[in-house]
């Protein structure tokens, strides 16, 4: 068969394309190689800022998004794409898996970021063992103890209040002097009497036998180093695209994401670009969804032209 669309990848990106596509009479396929739709927005334990639903869990937003799109008889095959190769005689893309091929007219590229690491020592080898990158899956792992959260943005400032409901103590340790989250988190940071936050300061080494006990940090401005004894250590330092199958298909940007504007249209004719993949200064799940709506508008013109 040979479908108008196939989106690879469920996250709020993905769900809301293949909801729009159906919803628009195109024969869509979703291709996602996790066993549950949602991607990040899963690990997210409250989303606040999503219009219309405030404080519904992100585990629980994802499975509505799921719902929906099942619901409208989207078809979802659980399987990893391996290789994208293009028909330009037929106008036709060719998705290869490890155990069968599959053939669109379109496709959405939807795989969206996975957590970035720190890269020091203790990092790799303790991972699952007190070294984590969502607070929202282990933090319960931790009730009582003494944590750290590694980062500045919006995703540290929010793992940190997440742990200072269960945890007695929880450090943030931010390289810089200020950090870049939303005025609103810092505000509750503040008035958090268990969050101490390290200024201008780097995880060095993680330790431990076989289980996290340290973390040994330097001062950035002074060269001071000290160690913190603790239990765990969330890591939140950003994300890096999920675009490994197509490094030598599209143009990416210095930070590997593919070079897409809001529409999703990218230089191959019929392959288009959304959610947290593309390029874009916010990625939360609000511009997610909008991609997902934008992305089956550019491919509908697409499919109206060849």
């Amino acid at each position: 068969m040979i479908y108008d669309v196939i989106i690879i990848g469920s996250g709020p990106a993905g769900l809301t394309a293949a909801i729009y596509a159906v919803r628009a009479q195109l024969s869509v396929l979703v291709l996602e190689k996790e066993y549950m739709s949602g991607g990040q927005m899963l690990n997210t334990y409250e989303v606040d800022n999503y219009p219309g639903l405030p404080g519904i869990g992100g585990f629980e937003l994802g499975v509505k998004f799921r719902e929906h799109a099942e619901k409208l008889g989207v078809k979802f095959i659980n399987i990893e794409v391996r290789h994208i190769s293009e028909n330009a005689a037929e106008h036709l893309w060719v998705l290869n898996t490890s155990s069968e091929e599959f053939r669109a007219r379109t496709v959405v590229l939807a795989m969206g970021a996975k957590y970035s690491m720190l890269g020091v020592p203790g990092e790799k080898e303790l991972a699952g063992m007190g070294v984590s990158y969502c607070a929202t899956c282990d933090g319960a792992f931790f009730k009582g103890g003494t944590v750290a959260v590694v980062g500045g943005g919006d995703v540290a400032a929010e793992d940190a209040l997440f742990l200072a409901r269960g945890c007695e103590k929880v450090y943030l340790i931010h390289r810089r002097d200020e950090l870049r989250a939303a005025r609103l988190l810092q505000e509750q940071l503040k008035a958090c009497k268990n969050v101490e936050i390290i200024w201008d300061s780097e995880v060095m080494e993680i330790c431990g036998d076989d289980q996290v006990e340290s973390i040994r940090i330097r001062n950035k401005k002074d060269g001071s180093e000290q160690s913190l004894d603790l239990n765990g250590v969330f890591i939140a330092v950003g994300t890096r695209p999920n675009t490994e199958i197509v490094t030598k298909l599209l143009q990416l940007d210095k930070n590997g994401y593919i070079s897409a504007s809001e529409d999703g249209i990218t230089e191959k004719p019929g392959l288009f670009a959304a959610g947290d993949i593309r390029t874009k200064r916010l990625r939360q799940i609000v511009t997610a969804v909008s991609d997902g709506a934008n992305v089956i508008s550019s491919v509908e013109a697409y499919l109206n032209r060849v």
